[in-house]
């Protein structure tokens, strides 16, 4: 049976006009890794016969264990879902429910360098998988990361800035065409490691540029479940 944790919103950041984070209370026995993800129902959504989905999304978490918190950052536009339009009226005090928590993009330990490729608000996937190599550089060779907003509302930079001394770089593009010569240039690297997350639309066109450069299926990692990964690695290079 699914086990539903109902927690507390300590706190309310807004990292820019658009994008907040919620920080929460951990509850008992609730355990993630980097790269995680959890669902959040908002107040109603298992109330009556079937569970009303649109109070309900899979988030990923921003923040490490040893933070004490558990961070849930997302964008949250004028003109919005109903989960968005409901959990921009919660409050500090309110509580939400968190559930199946699950990881498709763990660090990977195989004294390789690693490419971050993120668009937006995808970097709050990529600050859990980045504070963690930042405190144990183990069988990685470096560790780069690459992110665009045509907004240049960037977020994260204080852990997003490069450090030198532990391998770790950064790069931000607020241009299409400057971020894809920039994935193109990183190609270069054969038999590296690239993280891509974003939109679909952002995953495809990326899996499409690494392709083209030579890179395997298997050296790219998406947060995305098995079974939908096929379905993005269909590309017209395959068929």
């Amino acid at each position: 049976m699914m086990h539903i944790y109902w927690t507390k919103i300590n706190r309310i950041v807004d990292e820019t006009d658009e994008i907040k984070t919620y920080y929460l209370d951990i509850p008992d026995k609730f355990s993630w890794e980097e790269g995680a993800f959890t669902h959040m129902g908002l107040k109603g959504f298992n109330e009556g016969e079937k569970p009303n989905r649109g109070l309900v999304r899979h988030l990923s978490i921003s923040t490490v264990p040893n933070e004490q918190e558990i961070g849930i950052t997302t964008r949250i536009r004028q003109e919005c879902s109903e989960f968005k339009q409901s959990l921009r009226q919660h409050k500090v005090g309110d509580k939400v429910a968190l559930f199946k928590i699950h990881c498709n993009v763990p660090l990977r330990r195989e004294n390789k360098n690693i490419y971050l490729l993120s668009a937006g608000v995808g970097s709050a996937t990529f600050r859990p998988i980045a504070l963690q190599y930042l405190s144990d550089q183990s069988h990685i060779n470096k560790v780069h990361s690459l992110n665009i907003d045509t907004s240049r509302d960037f977020i994260f930079t204080d852990v997003f800035t490069t450090n030198t001394d532990k391998r770790f770089t950064t790069d931000f593009s607020s241009s299409r065409d400057d971020y894809y010569h920039k994935v193109k240039q990183l190609a270069q690297d054969k038999d590296s490691i690239f993280y891509v997350v974003g939109s679909d639309e952002f995953l495809k066109d990326n899996i499409e540029c690494l392709q083209r450069e030579g890179i395997a299926n298997e050296q790219i990692m998406l947060d995305k479940r098995e079974s939908q990964r096929v379905e993005f690695f269909r590309t017209k290079q395959n068929a």
